[in-house]
């Protein structure tokens, strides 16, 4: 008896293709519609002007170039910021009218040099009230009213954490370049979380510092859920590689370099917040990784963060 090949190939598939399509299910998925909410970008720092930037969430399918990122902007709000003793209306302002040292802040917040951020035509809502500033120990409360809708979040200025020790060790096979080194005892007992940053501030053929503002590289926050009360040292290098250095060297420090730390003490929520803000942005593009919200400490719907900034600061001498 002969057989056909072709035919019982094209029989065979065909019978798996009409068993396959039997036994699938029309599948209706209910995708919520978007919902437009405020988003809310604040900081106050020990000794310093609170700062808050407002704008609204993005459609995931919304146009994604700079002038729709302007227009999310909102400058149309009732802002308040209160510490137990003091509420302060905070008013509009244009960056470059802002007082040098909240500018700064400003550049550091959007990840821009001073000398661009000034450029950039968005709405900054601040005040210049020196019953406001920052201090050790006070809690803030921030209060927005928009569009008939109140939102409110509160931060605390916790007391700064120094470091033991910060030093300068020159590389092996190049003595000319080095990284920092940093010594910490962390308090036990209590939780902890830092953010380190660091300026190079030698002075430069322009007559202009290296760097006019803090700097930090990817992961700058980490708490101390795996060395509460430990003591320990840890290496860090420079967040931004300098293209005149030797290859190999570009995120290190030079013989000479003068350098300021600012190693800032923040609560749980602030971390938390920057931690998974974090992992998001290093995630991104990923279609394997795992979605993260970023948790936020304000309530009424708003996205974003209040945060309380606490710095300690020192500098380095990059000798040995």
């Amino acid at each position: 008896m002969k057989f056909n090949v072709s035919y019982i190939f094209h029989f065979c598939f065909f019978a798996l293709f009409a068993a396959l399509t039997s036994c699938t299910k029309e599948v209706k998925i209910d995708i919520p519609g978007y919902e437009e909410q405020l988003v809310v970008d604040g900081q106050i720092h020990v000794d310093g002007f609170p700062i808050i930037l407002l704008s609204k969430s993005q459609n995931i399918y919304a146009s994604t170039d700079l002038s729709a990122y302007l227009e999310s902007f909102v400058s149309d709000a009732t802002v308040y910021v209160s510490n137990g003793s003091a509420s302060v209306p905070l008013e509009v302002y244009a960056i470059s009218d802002l007082p040098l040292e909240t500018q700064k802040r400003v550049a550091e917040m959007l990840s821009l040099e001073l000398n661009e951020v000034v450029f950039v035509p968005i709405m900054v809502y601040s005040t210049t009230d020196p019953s406001i500033l920052g201090q050790v120990g006070k809690t803030y409360e921030l209060t927005i009213q928009h569009e008939g809708k109140t939102y409110t979040g509160s931060t605390e200025l916790l007391q700064p954490v120094g470091l033991d020790n910060i030093y300068w060790k020159p590389d092996a096979d190049n003595p000319g370049y080095g990284s920092c080194w940093a010594r910490l005892s962390d308090p036990a007992g209590i939780y902890n979380a830092y953010r380190w940053e660091r300026k190079i501030i030698n002075i430069q053929s322009n007559a202009e510092p290296k760097d006019v503002i803090f700097r930090h590289g990817e992961n700058p926050y980490f708490d101390d859920e795996f060395f509460d009360g430990l003591t320990f040292e840890f290496e860090t290098r420079y967040p931004k590689k300098d293209t005149t250095y030797p290859d190999g060297y570009q995120r290190y420090y030079k013989l000479g370099d003068t350098v300021v730390i600012k190693f800032s003490r923040v609560d749980k929520k602030v971390f938390t917040f920057f931690d998974k803000k974090e992992a998001q942005m290093s995630s991104a593009g990923n279609p394997f990784s795992t979605p993260v919200n970023a948790p936020s400490n304000m309530s009424g719907g708003a996205l974003g963060i209040w945060a309380g900034i606490s710095p300690w600061f020192d500098t380095l001498i990059c000798v040995p």
